[in-house]
């Protein structure tokens, strides 16, 4: 999965209403690899226009580039968030979408993400998961999807789709795993000391 030069390519995308952590957990993991890696994977930031973004509680971040010069793609992170309402009634963003995902080996999303590929019909048939506060929404957006309300991603191939949140992190150690290995997993899960074992039990 890399292009004539070698170079693995993800990108994250940005937009205004982004979950914070649906952002920064999967960058953090993604840039870790990329320091640890001899694959050395690029790791860009953009957003539609290429302008910075306020995310859903306030964060303000300035991408690397737009849409239109991020380049090819290897991988495709979608966040969710607030911000995901609007995108799932743009059909600028939705044709964006779907021509991404023609030219993309993997396309992945975290939490509500998931429900913008569904609206781009990106999802149909297929499982696919979300925040739990919304599979009935995944259902709405494409009743043909399999929603999965137990697992924390669901990887079908070329399409990963990730729970809410934090399961971003999870979705983003697999991709490490699923694309170079588990034991450079394990290690970027060592250099960010990420546990998933929570402090507190679940309600």
């Amino acid at each position: 999965m890399t292009h004539s030069n070698g170079e693995l390519h993800l990108g994250i995308l940005l937009f205004d209403g982004a979950e914070e952590l649906d952002v920064v957990g999967p960058f953090e993991v993604l840039a870790a690899w990329s320091e640890l890696s001899s694959l050395a994977p690029r790791v860009t930031t953009f957003s539609p226009d290429g302008s910075g973004v306020r995310l859903a509680k306030g964060m303000c971040v300035v991408p690397d580039r737009s849409a239109d010069d991020v380049g090819p793609l290897h991988v495709l992170v979608h966040p969710g968030g607030g911000g995901t309402r609007r995108l799932m009634t743009d059909p600028a963003h939705l044709a964006w979408l779907r021509e991404v995902r023609a030219t993309t080996p993997l396309v992945t999303s975290v939490c509500t993400g998931s429900l913008v590929l569904a609206a781009a019909g990106l999802l149909a048939g297929r499982p696919a998961t979300t925040h739990h506060h919304h599979f009935d929404d995944l259902v709405a957006a494409d009743p043909s999807v399999l929603v999965d309300t137990m697992a924390r991603f669901v990887d079908d191939g070329d399409v990963v789709t990730s729970a809410g949140v934090s399961a971003g992190i999870d979705m983003a150690l697999h991709l490490v795993s699923r694309l170079e290995g588990d034991a450079t997993a394990a290690a970027v899960r060592a250099a960010i000391q990420y546990d998933s074992v929570p402090p507190v039990p679940p309600t």
